[in-house]
This record gives C-alpha cells, structure tokens and sequence, in this order.
C-alpha cells in the first residue's frame, strides 16, 4: 500500500503525519528523487537557501535568491533529461526575524509553483516541510 494514497501527486504541505525516514523510504520504493534539506541552524534567507543548494546539490553558481531556486527546481532540472518523480522534505524552516512569516510564505510559494511546473508534465513533485 502507497504511503501516498492520501496525498496528491503534486502538493507542498505540512510533515505533520509523515516521518522523513517512511518518506525516504517510499521514494525509494517509487524510484524518485529524495531531497532533504535541514534548516534549523539557519537564520536569514540567504543561510536557508545556502542549506537548501548545498543538499539538494545546485550549481555552484546558485545565486541565493527566490528566482534562482525557481529556477533550479524547474529548468536546470527539466534539462536534465526524464524525471521519475521528486519526494522533497524541508526541515526546521526557522522563524527569525530575518526569516519572518513573509519569507517562509515566499520560499513555499516557490516550491508550490515548481509543484504546478511538474504537475503539467505529469511528473510527481511532493513537498514536506516543517517550521521551528
């Protein structure tokens, strides 16, 4: 049974009830890409992009910015031939004042919109995060 039947193909939601291990192994079993990212000794923008790039392995040359994670999540990743799938885990998001509500909500938007990128080219891209 697919720990997903519950769970849309294309959705940016909350962990809550998902352990990242059950998630990591269910990727596995759906032959997806598994990217996790852990956030919690982040405190701006920048540092929460930093630890997303350094795991997720973006090119040296990722600018640290909304636009160019967009652009990582979507184009770069597109060009690199089929996609079986991504199962991404976000850990830890911090809640600092150079990491406010605004900032978390922005970063979400963007993987929301990488969501609907993949979802036209019918391709799973599932996303769990959670905030300090």
């Amino acid at each position: 049974m697919s720990l997903f039947k519950t769970v849309p193909p294309n959705v940016v939601q909350s962990i809550r009830a998902f352990r990242v291990t059950d998630l990591q192994e269910e990727a596995a079993r759906l032959g997806q890409h598994f990217l996790y990212a852990w956030c919690a000794d982040a405190a701006t923008k920048q540092q929460v992009l930093a630890r997303i790039a350094q795991a997720f392995h973006f090119p040296k040359h990722f600018g640290k910015n909304f636009d160019a994670l967009a652009d990582c999540l979507t184009d770069l990743t597109f060009e690199a031939g089929p996609q079986p799938g991504f199962l991404i885990v976000i850990e830890q998001l911090p809640n600092t004042p150079k990491f406010d509500r605004e900032a978390r909500e922005t970063l979400l938007d963007v993987f929301r919109d990488a969501a609907d990128f993949w979802a036209e080219k019918k391709i799973p891209f599932r996303v769990f995060y959670s905030f300090q």
